[in-house]
């Protein structure tokens, strides 16, 4: 066989420096990972172009990937149904008492739907119409108000079900079950996290509180939102139980989601079903897309055993679990400022998985730290989809936010790195669930 024409260095400059460079020309992510394998393939002579066509459509052919569409169908489905509805009036009988009432509202809004779509972006847009104009009529900072809604969106990629954790249970062959019960205590107290924060503001600037909801307001209010309730019970339950595959369960919630919606709650009509279906549409190919690319850039990347090049020096450091944990971290959330989860899972998690197997950390673990970090690149410029999403709502431009994000990040980050000193964060509920998914 003969000699490849690039050595891993001179790949990794022409793929990394292709693709930075395309990122700068303002190409859009997904046509820039793709475009950044066009010179090498090019290039290596036992390579060819068409490596991006057949490669692309194979990380296509997954069963699991299916989940994508379908759970932000089902997102999709609970906004135009009237389920969000309901889930905000829960919120307001729960934590309407709270200092800064409307924004704990939005916090814990994010935790129900979080159950419930696995989007991050998702909840952005739904939460950013109902709550940052209502926010700003309230008496509370502009700025605040979109801080709030992006970083509390990020709680959908963490507390399960979640998009990112079906594509890195797909590419690095962990089990999905594990990864949605170790997702429920991160997620859980990064919430808390984020209702502390509101509070500090909230007493330092005097936002508005609600009378506190009699018990009886409460249990009707649960009373009404329990079928919406049940949905994360479905779809995660299913699973444990070997109801059914973390795919089958994205196409349960969606079908529970439109009965719902149709027959329960009775505000879902065509047009609103046709709304649901095109915006999913939307949504789907572009996060697909991001998937096809990147497998293609991570597919040379393997070719020219980039990633072995890269951390040949990195494991002489001789770094113990909690360095490797921090260093893991630091590297997601580069990555996570430039590129979107799904490619960074595809491109970084696989490079940096033998380095956490080198220090024996478990995969389970190493996907959990992985996750929240990069959610974190979901309100982090310059891609920060979820801040961008908050901002053109309210029509201001990404930088007026830009502090109070990252005020609200500092709690976030301390929770981020006590699941490093102590792994049992992310692995004590699967542990005492289902013990054997964790083997």
């Amino acid at each position: 066989m003969t000699q490849a024409a690039l050595s891993p260095g001179m790949a990794a400059i022409w793929l990394f420096g292709g693709f930075f460079l395309l990122m700068i020309l303002r190409v859009p992510i997904a046509f820039a990972l793709g475009l950044a394998c066009l010179p090498v393939l090019i290039i290596e002579p036992r390579l060819s172009p068409i490596v991006i066509f057949n490669t692309t459509f194979k990380s296509y052919n997954s069963f699991i990937l299916l989940a994508v569409p379908f759970f932000l169908l089902t997102a999709n489905l609970m906004n135009v149904g009237g389920i969000t509805d309901r889930l905000v009036h829960l919120s307001r009988t729960m934590v309407g008492n709270f200092p800064g009432a409307l924004a704990q509202i939005n916090v814990l809004l994010s935790v129900f739907f979080a159950g419930i779509s696995g989007s991050s972006t998702a909840d952005a847009a739904s939460q950013g119409k109902i709550f940052i104009e209502a926010q700003v009529k309230e008496g509370y900072d502009l700025s605040f108000s979109i801080a709030i809604t992006a970083v509390s969106a990020v709680l959908g990629v963490i507390i399960p079900p979640s998009i990112l954790m079906i594509v890195w249970g797909g590419v690095l062959q962990v089990s999905i079950g594990a990864l949605y019960l170790a997702g429920v205590i991160p997620g859980l107290l990064i919430g808390l996290a984020q209702m502390a924060t509101v509070h500090a503001y909230a007493k330092l600037r005097h936002y508005p509180t609600y009378p506190r909801a009699s018990l009886k307001e409460f249990m009707q209010a649960a009373l009404i939102s329990i079928p919406a309730l049940l949905t994360p019970v479905i779809i995660v339950g299913g699973i444990l139980v070997g109801w059914f595959t973390a795919t089958e369960s994205a196409a349960a919630a969606v079908i529970y989601a439109a009965v719902l919606s149709l027959l329960v709650y009775r505000e879902m009509g065509m047009k609103q079903a046709w709304v649901a279906l095109l915006e999913t549409g939307k949504l789907s190919a572009v996060a697909l897309f991001c998937v096809g690319t990147a497998s293609v850039f991570g597919w040379l990347l393997a070719y020219y055993q980039i990633p072995k090049a890269l951390l040949a020096n990195v494991t002489d450091w001789g770094m113990g679990p909690i360095g490797v944990g921090v260093f893991i971290v630091f590297v997601f959330l580069v990555v996570g400022c430039f590129l979107d989860a799904i490619p960074a899972i595809i491109i970084v998690g696989t490079t940096l998985q033998p380095l956490a197997a080198s220090v024996d950390m478990h995969p389970v673990s190493f996907a959990m730290i992985s996750i929240v970090a990069l959610a974190f690149g979901l309100v982090t410029p310059p891609y920060g989809m979820c801040l961008m999403v908050s901002c053109a709502i309210a029509k201001v431009r990404l930088r007026y936010a830009l502090k109070d994000t990252l005020i609200m990040l500092v709690p976030m980050l301390l929770v981020l790195f006590a699941m490093i000193i102590w792994p049992q964060i992310p692995l004590w509920l699967p542990g005492v669930i289902r013990p054997d998914f964790l083997n």
